[in-house]
């Protein structure tokens, strides 16, 4: 039966469990007592939705404190083992496959490396697949136990109707990839477990502000800075995150060419891939044979030496202008969204880190309006480089508790593109 406002009695109760869940996972323990103004609920409907989320194995006992001269009270805790979730980061050098349990403490993890600007659509799928089988048969979970599998990839994410989670990444020669479709085809995971796919800049975005240094701000940008560059902007409208193709502002007109085909684009001068390239055209020695990341951890120690050495003068100058480039990037953030953090996250972010985060910060608040900079920080995020596979796991933690806690229905049937069935051939069996 629905009330006035729409909304039934199913409604109600789904709403009333997630208040409880979500108040709970962030706050916990708690008890009753604590949950009714926590959740804005009567002790009534308190006592009745923690007796269904006990029944359910969601919500277990966590000890108990003194209350004022009355019977200790009971605290109450999610339950670590009531779920699990898999996060999924297709990155620009490997695919990183982790497993979760509902606390998001990490149970197993593998990874696949990616040859350098191949992303080729059946190796990823693949990569994903044996990834995910590989964390479940380490820790000994059945499929069925999980929640769902979140995915972060590069390039803009449609969810369509008719195809499921179809991926436009420009850069790595993606064009209209159905990945959910691709994935589900031949999966090892059963259909009442989804794929969640969304863009890695957004995953990262959640996580920092779940978890990480975007917490209590209620607006901010995260950055991911890695072999290019990306962002999420969080706002009160928007507070999953949306996906800004932050790298494709052109900040040089008639400038260097960009992985996805401009030119001038802020990747083209920011990224960690054209920052060694221009490094190696200007004469830097970029070692040989080695992938992005060993290879950047060189520019870093040729631009600032720690043994006293003289500074490489090449890596150093291109280092300066690339924190100028970034810095100006973040300015134009800055002037657009009024953010009051700015958290900047990805591998080489991460890496170059200390070193480079003052130029960036210096040169942000040069090129801004002066009003909105005043209001911002600009700081390095504090996940580290799983960010991307927690934010990734979250999305089927988020749809989890926006359900209620309860499980999913089985995944809608989306038809496999011919020219990708010889996929299924490839699957596990």
């Amino acid at each position: 039966m629905a009330g006035r406002n729409g909304r039934t009695v199913r409604d109600l109760r789904r709403a009333n469990r997630t208040a409880v869940l979500q108040r709970l996972y962030f706050d916990g323990p708690l008890s009753r007592f604590e949950l009714g103004p926590a959740t804005g609920l009567s002790s009534g409907s308190v006592s009745n939705v923690v007796a269904d989320l006990v029944a359910d194995g969601l919500v277990e006992e966590a000890g108990s404190v003194d209350s004022d001269g009355g019977r200790p009270r009971t605290l109450l805790r999610v339950a670590p083992a009531s779920g699990h979730m898999i996060g999924v980061d297709v990155g620009e050098t490997r695919v990183r496959v982790e497993l979760f349990d509902l606390t998001l403490t990490e149970l197993a993890r593998a990874e696949r490396p990616l040859a350098p600007q191949r992303h080729d659509v059946d190796v990823v799928v693949g990569h994903v697949r044996d990834g995910i089988a590989e964390v479940l048969a380490t820790a000994g979970l059945p499929p069925e136990r999980l929640l769902g599998a979140g995915i972060g990839v590069p390039g803009i994410v449609e969810h369509t109707a008719d195809r499921g989670a179809v991926v436009h990444g420009q850069t790595v020669g993606w064009d209209a990839v159905p990945l959910e479709a691709l994935l589900r085809a031949g999966s090892p995971l059963p259909d009442t477990v989804p794929f969640l796919i969304d863009n890695g800049a957004k995953t990262l975005g959640q996580a920092e502000m779940w978890f990480g240094a975007g917490r209590g701000a209620r607006n901010a940008v995260v950055v991911l800075f890695g072999s290019g560059v990306g962002a999420s902007l969080v706002t009160p409208e928007a507070e999953q995150g949306r996906a800004v193709e932050w790298g494709h502002l052109t900040v040089r007109v008639r400038g260097r060419r960009c992985r996805c085909g401009a030119l001038g684009c802020l990747e083209a001068y920011a990224g960690a891939e054209s920052l060694l390239a221009r490094w190696r055209e200007e004469g830097g020695r970029v070692p040989e044979g080695t992938d992005e990341e060993t290879a950047l951890t060189a520019m870093l120690a040729a631009a600032y030496p720690a043994d006293g050495a003289a500074a490489d003068p090449v890596a150093l100058a291109v280092l300066e202008e690339t924190a100028e480039y970034l810095g100006a990037g973040l300015s134009d953030l800055i002037n657009l969204f009024q953010p009051e953090r700015i958290l900047i996250g990805g591998w080489a972010g991460l890496q170059l880190g200390a070193r480079f985060l003052p130029a960036v910060r210096r040169h942000a608040v040069s090129y801004a309006l002066r009003h909105p900079a005043r209001k911002v920080t600009v700081e390095l995020g504090r996940l580290g480089p799983d960010a991307v596979t927690v934010g990734a796991a979250i999305l089927p933690l988020a749809d989890f508790f926006a359900r209620g806690g309860r499980r999913p229905e089985p995944a809608p049937e989306y038809p496999v593109p011919a020219w990708r069935t010889a996929l299924e051939d490839r699957a596990p069996h």
